[in-house]
């Protein structure tokens, strides 16, 4: 296996398979030495509240829901 330039690797089928690696699969990596795991990340739920609790007070700007949609749907 060889990683491009862009840093992609091609998992082979068998692999996915086993794994249960599905396109869109999320997943986290882990080094230990020289070695690197690959493997399914945390719950959809979880990975959502981390999101969520790092953007938490982030706004700078002051606006209502409805100011919001408005710039939006414009």
């Amino acid at each position: 296996m060889r990683i491009t330039s862009k840093g992609q690797v091609t998992i082979p089928i068998e692999i996915r398979e086993k794994a249960g690696l599905l396109p869109d699969t999320e997943v986290e990596f882990k080094i230990t030495g020289k070695t690197v795991v690959l493997k399914k990340a945390g719950s959809p739920s979880k990975r959502s509240r981390d999101l969520i609790n790092r953007m938490r007070r982030k706004a700078t700007l002051k606006m209502t829901t409805d100011e919001i949609l408005a710039l939006t749907r414009g």
